[in-house]
């Protein structure tokens, strides 16, 4: 239990380095959107790097060979998904969800808050965070694909081109 042998040490060792190294270069040829976090898919991806590198260090039943290939398999995927989401507009929808507001010039979207299962104290603590104290001084909340809150003050809110593609930023429908 706390020791087996050497040679399972030497191997965890020996496989580690060379597994940490490939999943590196794997990476750097992959992307930056790779360990981005986007949305859910790229975080699910990132997980899946993380639990394949695992095995391949800790389980003698996985090649180093068959390591690689699961890594480069996860980051080609990966890839391809990333290049059809960005080529076309209907395959983006599947994968990523909109952004929404949640707070829209500074009155909570309390059916926005049900659908996406969040409380206003959640969305208040955000606002907080910006260090606001009034929601009125809140042009919009929103929550974006990747499950954080962007808070936007009135004051920088301008013509509000950046919320283009959000729901429920103006009149209920897509921004």
């Amino acid at each position: 239990m706390w020791f087996d042998s050497w040679s399972d040490v030497l191997r965890v060792l020996l496989v580690g380095s060379a597994s940490y190294v490939t999943l590196v270069l794997v990476l750097r040829a992959s992307g930056k959107r790779t360990l981005s976090q986007l949305n859910a898919f790229d975080f699910i991806v990132t997980v899946a790097l993380g639990s394949t590198l695992a095995t391949i260090l800790l389980s003698s039943d996985v090649a180093w060979a068959e390591g690689l290939a699961a890594l480069g398999l996860l980051a080609a995927l990966q890839y391809l998904v990333a290049w059809i989401s960005s080529h076309w507009p209907g395959a983006r929808s599947f994968v990523t969800a909109k952004p929404v507001a949640l707070v829209r010039d500074g009155e909570l979207q309390h059916e926005e808050l049900r659908r996406n299962r969040l409380t206003a104290s959640e969305v208040r603590q955000a606002v907080r965070s910006t260090g606001s104290g009034d929601l009125s001084d809140v042009a919009a909340v929103v929550l974006e694909t990747n499950g954080t809150m962007s808070v936007i003050p009135t004051s920088k809110c301008g013509s509000g081109s950046a919320l283009e593609g959000v729901l429920n930023w103006r009149d209920g429908r897509e921004g």
